[in-house]
């Protein structure tokens, strides 16, 4: 049932601040109910909190020092961490979730990160003026996104002339039947999955909405299957049908996701990146 829009209300956390705005439908609710749950899960989570692409990140900013950079998707705010942790700059930690921009919060006032700040909302309706960012980033949450076409094209307006974007997900693979299979998979685990693009697609939507595509690395994320499916608290009976379903792949499939013995598996993860115009 979609939910009526209501008179934004701020909260402050020293620092901090939170906005939230209102959730449209029942895909975005579920978002919300499913890692407003489990948002502690997340902050301590390997898969999230550890991998060469945060340094990468921090890296990144610590060349650029962009005076305001935005992390689409938080989540627990990893990516938010790196920004804020390598340049003197306002980040702007941004989610659909209030319960996992909570987390975040308490997590930088931990750290100290007094320029970072929390922003809830809707990745599709950006409550920013354009041209507001140096830098946006956004970090295993695109696949939850519903209107693809229109965040990116919100992404693009709030960058200024010569910002940077990058986009780190789990990928999908080119070839039409790994492409299935991991669909299929994410959407079991987490019913609140849309979709994982390939990069091919990724490179066309960025460039349709007005990025110069600088371009992108992969490489492979390990998934250790009873975390990741209790990272995100999925039903026994969802579970049950992860592990028939991938029991039952082709011999192929198999060994492109490299599955083992106990299912944990790995995925294809990109670091894409663009760059305004």
């Amino acid at each position: 049932m979609n939910q009526q829009s209501k008179q934004a209300s701020k909260v402050s956390h020293g620092n901090i601040s939170r906005e939230p705005q209102a959730i449209t439908t029942d895909q975005q609710s579920l978002v919300v109910q499913q890692f407003g749950s489990t948002a502690e899960n997340y902050l301590s989570s390997t898969v999230h909190a550890q991998g060469q692409d945060l340094q990468r990140l921090a890296a990144l900013a610590a060349r650029l020092q962009p005076a305001h950079s935005l992390d689409l998707g938080c989540g627990a705010g990893h990516a938010s961490f790196a920004l804020a942790s390598a340049t003197s700059g306002a980040v702007t930690a941004y989610d659909l979730s209030g319960q996992m921009l909570q987390v975040v919060a308490a997590e930088a006032q931990r750290r100290d990160l007094r320029n970072l700040h929390t922003r809830q909302g809707l990745v599709e309706n950006l409550p920013f003026g354009d041209a507001s960012f140096d830098l946006v980033a956004t970090r295993f949450s695109a696949h939850h996104w519903l209107d693809m076409e229109r965040a990116a094209a919100e992404m693009v307006r709030v960058l200024k002339p010569g910002g940077t974007l990058v986009v780190i997900d789990v990928v999908a693979p080119e070839v039409p039947l790994f492409d299935t299979v991991l669909q299929t998979l994410e959407l079991l685990r987490d019913s609140s999955h849309v979709r994982n693009y390939r990069v091919s697609e990724w490179k066309s939507m960025l460039v349709n909405a007005g990025l110069s595509f600088v371009g992108s690395d992969s490489w492979k994320l390990p998934l250790d299957f009873d975390s990741w499916v209790k990272r995100i608290r999925t039903s026994a009976a969802r579970i049950a049908a992860l592990q028939v379903s991938m029991q039952e792949l082709p011999q192929e499939v198999k060994e492109y996701f490299a599955v083992q013995p106990d299912l944990s598996f790995s995925s294809d993860t990109a670091w894409i990146e663009a760059r305004h115009h």
